[in-house]
């Protein structure tokens, strides 16, 4: 007799990775689909809302929503130049979403 098991988690998770950043910074996501978080963060839960929190970009990386490079992000196809916001803005159309699953 045969029968399948279903896993209780990802067949392919998202990398996570741990490294030091800056002073502010929770983590972040990059374009090879990697959550990147900051090696000060020891809280569980902290750490828990930051992946749910970059895991939203990386799906809007991947499904082409978002987009960035040295000079500006790229949300649906309209550019913000970096210097003109605070990367932390919650009100910024790419981080409500992500905001929201935390």
């Amino acid at each position: 007799m045969s029968f399948k098991l279903t896993a209780p988690f990802k067949k392919h998770p998202t990398p996570i990775v741990n490294i030091p950043m800056g002073e502010n910074v929770m983590g972040r996501s990059d374009k090879s689909g990697n959550i990147l978080i900051n090696t000060s963060l020891s809280d569980p839960d902290s750490i828990t809302e930051t992946i749910n929190h970059e895991e939203t970009h990386i799906v809007q990386l991947q499904n082409g929503d978002l987009d960035y490079d040295e000079e500006a992000m790229y949300w649906k196809g309209k550019k913000y130049l970096r210097s003109s916001f605070d990367e932390s803005d919650k009100k910024l159309p790419w981080e409500q979403p992500a905001y929201k699953n935390e």
